[in-house]
């Protein structure tokens, strides 16, 4: 499929009840698919101002030196390691500290956080305020708001997820924001039709000055303005609260946020996360696939063993032809592209296994994707993969994928993108996508505006 976009996501459906323990959503609060919040709602989407957290340019390399993709994203340890000799001062200290265990990260982080604080690396903003972000990518041109969104519970349908999430990564997140307290990455949700808040952007990026123009050595040119009067809070608030948003990334932030909202009483900054919001009537996002790297799987096994589910081809050719042919696989089935020592096409499963191994209780758009196969079929029943993050990986680019798994002497899962009309079909019915299915973009930088607790 095409990478030109998430065109008309959102028209969130609804479907807002508590997922149960496989994923699923109960029926009993599903509503039907509609573009924005009933007329009977009583809030919807509410962004409050905060004083953002901003690196002091003075005092650092350059912006571009201290920005990082986020957590989940950077490759551990080699990109952990080029972020953190880009400047000694990059977030990737904050969002991955580097510690012989749990605690002794997440104390780092604090500590690292106080210091840059008190050194005048990191200064707060005068006053609460939005902020206007723009990345350009080439022809590519994304705007959005900044803000920290009042949290909502699953059952009100404002917020909807479409993957499960796992969690080790949620526990970490939410002890790494609880000694911390600070909000260093915001997630990326998509909204559609915010005609007020398009017109607050649309003057801003025209009329003011950037608070920040920095690129990063991926090319991605990324402006940031700030919003300060109540005027503007007024309009994007009233227009905003009668619509629903996708989360986009960050779905274990999310969990996270939820998490630690119900550990604290009510009214207190924990009812609130940092997110940016997009309008993708507007800025379509980019859709792209994540890929699997198994380091303890090598790939003479891998081959050997779905052989007898898949039919297995070499490919002699580059990594940029195989996905091309890789791309032609998926268009009529469940396909991967499997590397480590070469290229290996994996397509045409056994029906009959699929039927054996994939619930049946789920709709068939599910039941076809290619991580629910891939997971169900080949991890847990051919291969006997733990779900542990020593077994498996997540990676967003595939160079890297591939390039890990030959150096560990493991197996890449190479993934062709889900089509977006999937992703929306499925978050309309309420059924959890498996995790890590999707990959939404652009993504927010890391290290341009963060947001502190103790400020709010």
């Amino acid at each position: 499929m095409s990478n030109s976009g998430l065109h008309g996501p959102i028209e969130p459906s609804g479907p807002g009840g508590r997922p149960d323990p496989d994923g699923r959503r109960g029926p009993d609060t599903a509503r039907a698919p509609e573009s924005r919040l009933s007329a009977g709602a009583e809030h919807g989407l509410h962004l409050a101002p905060f004083r953002g957290l901003r690196y002091v340019p003075e005092r650092v390399g350059s912006l571009a030196a201290v920005t990082s993709p986020p957590y989940d994203v950077v490759i551990r340890p080699e990109g952990q390691r080029h972020l953190e000799t880009a400047d000694p001062h990059n977030v990737v200290r904050l969002i991955l500290p580097d510690a012989a265990t749990g605690d002794d990260r997440h104390r780092k982080a604090a500590r690292t956080l106080a210091r840059w604080l008190d050194e005048g690396v990191l200064a707060a903003d005068p006053h609460p305020a939005l902020y206007v972000y723009e990345q350009r990518d080439g022809d590519h041109v994304q705007r959005g708001i900044i803000g920290a969104l009042r949290l909502s519970a699953p059952e009100d349908g404002i917020v909807l997820p479409h993957e499960d999430v796992m969690p080790g990564p949620v526990a970490d997140r939410a002890a790494l924001m609880r000694a911390t307290a600070a909000n260093f990455e915001p997630l990326l949700l998509a909204y559609r039709d915010g005609e007020a808040t398009a017109r607050v952007i649309d003057r801003t990026t025209a009329d003011a000055e950037p608070l920040l123009s920095t690129t990063t050595e991926d090319g991605v040119r990324h402006r940031l303005w700030s919003l300060t009067d109540p005027a503007d809070f007024a309009a994007i608030n009233s227009d905003l609260s009668s619509h629903q948003a996708l989360i986009a990334d960050g779905h274990h932030r999310w969990a996270t946020y939820l998490r630690l909202q119900a550990a604290h009483q009510a009214g207190t900054p924990w009812d609130y996360g940092l997110v940016l919001l997009v309008d993708t009537a507007r800025y379509p996002l980019r859709v792209r696939a994540i890929h699997r790297v198994l380091p303890r799987l090598p790939l003479a096994t891998a081959l050997a063993r779905a052989g007898d589910v898949f039919r297995v081809r070499h490919l002699p050719e580059s990594l940029d032809r195989a996905l091309d042919t890789l791309a032609e696989a998926a268009a009529t089935g469940n396909a991967f592209l499997l590397a480590g020592d070469g290229y290996h096409l994996v397509d045409r499963p056994d029906p009959a296994r699929i039927d054996a191994c994939v619930p049946r209780d789920r709709p068939e758009p599910w039941r076809r994707l290619d991580a629910t196969v891939l997971h169900r079929l080949l991890l847990d029943h051919v291969w006997r993969i733990p779900d542990s993050p020593d077994d498996i990986r997540y990676i967003h680019d595939s160079a890297a994928a591939v390039a890990l798994a030959e150096r560990h002497g493991g197996t890449s899962v190479l993934m062709h993108p889900v089509p977006e009309h999937v992703v929306l079909e499925l978050a309309r019915e309420g059924v959890m996508m498996p995790r890590k299915s999707t990959s939404f973009g652009p993504k927010p930088a890391g290290g341009l505006v963060m947001r502190s607790l103790d400020l709010d």
